[in-house]
């Protein structure tokens, strides 16, 4: 899991690279033996820059929308615990409480148990439990009224909500880019500092500094790419905020407190 130190050493590390490698292209290959070659680097740079530059910034945008739908679904998920807490209202007093008090538990286990674990790239065996039990709760046989029945059905269509997109969860908190797409990333930030460094300047400090500068643009790229690739995982991840504020109203509304 990279942290935020992470992060900043490997951009550090990134332009320290960079700077190697410019001073190493300039001590076997003099500049004034470089400028002569300029027609051949200049289109070589053009053109495999804006190559990159579309290669990664599709990778970005396909990280973020991945970090998006799994914040999006997290949402939806503590929305359907809501949902389900206020559903038990119709049913009859034991079973509405123990559903309650299951649903509290639940957004409980979440902040506590399940994002630390999922920061781990774990999964928590007590949430599973929980939604075991509460499946166990609605599932009992008993006399209900039409109203009753109908609160039963309500309740577990929200459960069978959380289910489904806890399930979308855990997959979204393993997900991540294929090795081949990295290679491909890496090897391509590479060969595009390469082709910066051997393009001929009348101003080597200046061309210096136009490498330092790609140099860490393409590290902070790389480096935001690789932290929104993991949504629960890295300096930058998905916020347990839906499940806090339901564990606020839970808080407010105790087991026994009817719908209003």
């Amino acid at each position: 899991m990279l942290g935020i130190f992470d992060n900043v050493l490997i951009v550090v590390f990134s332009v320290a690279a960079a700077l190697g490698l410019w001073l190493l292209v300039a001590r076997l290959w003099p500049n004034e033996r470089r400028i002569v070659h300029n027609d051949v680097t200049g289109w070589q740079i053009s053109v495999l820059g804006t190559t990159y530059a579309v290669i990664i910034g599709f990778m970005l945008f396909a990280a973020w929308a991945d970090y998006r739908a799994a914040e999006q679904n997290a949402d939806v998920e503590a929305s359907c615990l809501i949902n389900l807490f206020w559903s038990a209202s119709g049913l009859p007093d034991a079973q509405r409480d123990q559903v309650r008090q299951l649903a509290a538990e639940y957004a409980d286990n979440m902040i506590n148990e399940e994002w630390p674990a999922m920061a781990k790239d774990q999964v928590s065996r007590q949430a599973s439990d929980v939604v075991q039990h509460m499946w166990l709760v609605v599932s009992q046989p008993q006399p209900l009224n039409a109203s009753q029945q109908v609160s039963l059905e309500r309740v577990m269509s929200e459960l069978g909500s959380i289910t489904e997109h806890r399930r979308i969860r855990q997959l979204q908190s393993q997900s991540t880019l294929p090795a081949i797409l990295w290679i491909v990333l890496i090897v391509g930030a590479v060969i595009t500092l390469l082709s910066a460094c051997l393009f001929g300047s009348q101003k080597p400090v200046l061309h210096m500094l136009e490498v330092v500068t790609l140099a860490l643009l393409l590290s902070l790229a790389l480096v935001a790419v690789a932290d929104v690739n993991r949504p629960f995982r890295g300096a930058v991840h998905v916020q347990p905020t839906g499940f806090e504020n339901a564990k606020h109203i839970f808080q407010i509304y105790g087991p026994g407190t009817a719908a209003r």
